[in-house]
């Protein structure tokens, strides 16, 4: 293979200019989530170019997604490029949804702009540079020729950043992404040029609702406030539970360090009359409090759960009231250091960065937890471009050596999962 690493680098770094103009025309395709603004756009943008690239590309659309409509519809795109059998078969995935850019901002959000080695833009880090990593991987192996005994498959999806039930999850469930065909998922999250990412920790988000009494805002001591309840659950969550969770530490590698201890982060507040205009003179009778919970493995959801109504049990002593309800739920997904794309990616990292690779877990979850769930995929890892702590940041950028170390580090790793032992063709 010695001979056709060379070829398949060499490609790579032919392609430099190409590479960037791509990820540059992906970011300045304004995909924020929410409302899912310009998915088609990006979806025929990706899908275009995997043609030009001889896969054979569709896409598929979550139609019965409870955020598809005819001016935001949930489309995907995927390509495949069939080797002389179907399998093993490598899917990399990406998402094609961004978060807002939010304010403060040095430089176009959306303009895609490379200065001093960085390409700038809100989804270059997270994850429009993985994706053009994960195309251009694929594209390098074509041109040096290399044989493919086994396929690649190729996805841009959408709404990762709300959950990823439209993307990876539809494609899960309508058999796209399954055991029964997919030996291999590599998603190019950005976790770090020289990082491996085996999973992450699991998540419970729920919403806590404090129920008070309505009451002239002239005269609050008739009334009960549900604002004042709150504030009394969220006391209790800082001075009792909040110091449990900071003791509790994973075994599992998770990055940064803090993130390897359970925690807990008030999402949303509303009470009262929140944004009605005019309002009018009234104690709050209704106070709701969206929570994220990042449970380890170590805890499980059953305990993390019971913690949280236990709290609730003790603070409803008969004069108020709340209601606890379930948002989303996510277990712990932790892939093996033994499966094969994890020694592959290792051992190309190393031939390209010229270190060893560290093999960590997320701090937030991605696909990798509907690939887990739904598809049974058991070989599924995190690897891209870009400095993970840049995601959803102001001034977000990729630099264009960690894009293109990453393009490489893939395109060896599929040469090794997927090529013909007969290497490439005259």
């Amino acid at each position: 293979m010695t001979g056709t690493k060379e070829r398949i680098l060499n490609e790579v770094d032919r392609a430099q200019d190409e590479i960037t103009d791509f990820v540059s025309a992906l970011v300045r395709i304004p995909t924020v989530n929410p409302p899912g603004d310009a998915y088609q756009d990006a979806a025929r943008f990706i899908g275009q170019r995997l043609a030009e690239m001889e896969f054979d590309v569709d896409y598929p659309v979550a139609d019965e997604a409870a955020d598809h409509s005819e001016r935001y519809p949930r489309i995907n795109v995927v390509g495949l490029r069939k080797g002389r059998t179907d399998r093993p078969l490598v899917h990399l995935n990406g998402h094609i949804d961004v978060v807002p850019p939010g304010q403060g901002w040095s430089v176009d959000p959306f303009g895609g702009t490379i200065t001093n080695g960085k390409l700038y833009g809100r989804g270059s880090c997270d994850m429009k540079a993985g994706i053009g990593a994960a195309v251009y991987a694929c594209e390098a192996l074509r041109r040096a020729g290399v044989l493919l005994e086994g396929s690649l498959e190729v996805s841009g999806t959408v709404d990762e950043e709300s959950g990823g039930f439209a993307g990876v999850a539809f494609l899960c469930e309508s058999g796209r992404i399954a055991s029964d065909r997919t030996d291999y998922v590599i998603i190019p999250e950005p976790l770090n040029v020289d990082r491996i990412c085996l999973g992450h920790r699991g998540v419970y988000w729920f919403k806590v609702t404090a129920y008070g009494r309505i009451a002239h805002g002239s005269m609050p001591f008739l009334g009960d406030s549900a604002i004042d309840r709150m504030r009394e659950f969220l006391d209790a969550v800082r001075d009792d539970l909040l110091p449990q969770l900071d003791a509790r530490v994973t075994e599992i590698p998770v990055v940064p360090a803090g993130a390897r201890h359970a925690t807990l982060n008030v999402n949303a507040i509303t009470g009262g009359q929140s944004g009605q205009m005019p309002q009018s003179p009234c104690v709050a009778d209704r106070c709701e409090a969206i929570f994220d919970r990042r449970f380890l493995r170590e805890e499980g959801f059953d305990a993390c759960k019971r913690e949280v109504e236990s709290l609730i049990a003790r603070l409803s002593d008969g004069t108020g009231r709340y209601e606890l309800e379930d948002l989303m739920v996510v277990h712990p997904v932790d892939t093996k250091a033994s499966s094969p794309v994890v020694s592959s990616l290792e051992q190309s990292i190393a031939e390209v960065l010229g270190r060893p690779a560290e093999r960590i877990a997320s701090p937030g979850t991605y696909d990798h937890k509907h690939v887990a769930r739904i598809a049974g995929v058991e070989h599924c890892v995190a690897y891209g471009p870009g400095i993970l702590e840049l995601a959803h940041q102001v001034d977000e950028y990729c630099t264009v050596d960690d894009l293109m170390n990453a393009t490489k580090v893939i395109a060896l790793t599929l040469a090794d999962l997927v090529a013909s032992p007969e290497g490439a063709s005259a």
